[in-house]
């Protein structure tokens, strides 16, 4: 039996790295686990009013269940991790953005007048939607080539040249200042669609629209996690071993 009240000053993001299925108690509760995952139990617990006894002994709960175990990202090497992200969360954005767009745009026309705040979600998709597909290619172009690029050279024990930008951790730190920025964002058009729960007077688009931006935030918050908490660390560290 896993004992987590000794816990409450580990960080969230290093509960949902070593298992994922802990990353539902955080969302039940509104807890940032991604952008935001370097805060203790302790600590979200005292901004949300939350105690925290309640919160390890859910988390308690969840890691002892039986039953399958989450996927341990943690554990998968550098290369395979980036090739998931791009091939399940890189493709699954360029896929929803389009069709959520038409659907927000229709929901405006048709609905705007009664619900205003259509438009204000409708505008901040439109601007997340561009900013993500900026920022996939950044991460497709310049930092993903380079840190398979230092996973092959270690493999080959080779040497590898210090890349233009000096150091991994600055493109680190503009991904994980733009994950901000996609979070923030996300937390208003949760707030302002009533945390994806469409009005009594909501037509089936209203109904679908509401629960792809839902899926679609869950995925975001995977994505972002699975960079900011395990590929983002793991690739600082073995920079650090080719001794710049």
């Amino acid at each position: 039996m896993v004992t987590l009240q000794k816990d409450s000053e580990k960080q969230i993001g290093q509960f949902v790295a070593e298992d994922y299925r802990t990353a539902a108690v955080f969302s039940k509760y509104k807890i940032d686990f991604c952008c935001n995952g370097n805060r203790t139990i302790n600590e979200a617990c005292e901004k949300k009013g939350l105690d925290s006894n309640v919160l390890l002994d859910e988390l308690d709960s969840i890691l002892n269940a039986k039953g399958e175990q989450a996927i341990d990202y943690k554990s998968w090497p550098l290369d395979l991790l980036i090739d998931y992200i791009e091939k399940k969360h890189h493709r699954y954005v360029e896929a929803k953005i389009p069709v959520l767009r038409q659907f927000l745009d229709k929901l405006c026309s048709v609905h705007g007048e009664n619900h205003p705040e259509l438009f204000k979600i409708n505008e901040l998709f439109t601007a997340s939607a561009g900013e993500l597909a900026a920022h996939m290619k950044k991460e497709e172009l310049i930092l993903f080539p380079f840190v398979k690029k230092m996973v092959n050279a270690k493999l080959e024990q080779v040497s590898v040249q210090s890349p233009q930008f000096g150091t991994v951790e600055n493109p680190i730190a503009m991904m994980m200042q733009e994950h901000d920025n996609e979070g923030e964002r996300f937390r208003q058009i949760a707030e302002l669609s009533n945390n994806y729960n469409p009005p009594a007077d909501g037509c089936n688009t209203y109904k679908v629209t509401y629960a792809m931006l839902d899926e679609f935030e869950k995925d975001l918050h995977l994505h972002i996690h699975l960079e900011n908490n395990i590929l983002f660390p793991k690739a600082v560290k073995l920079e650090q071993q080719f001794g710049w």
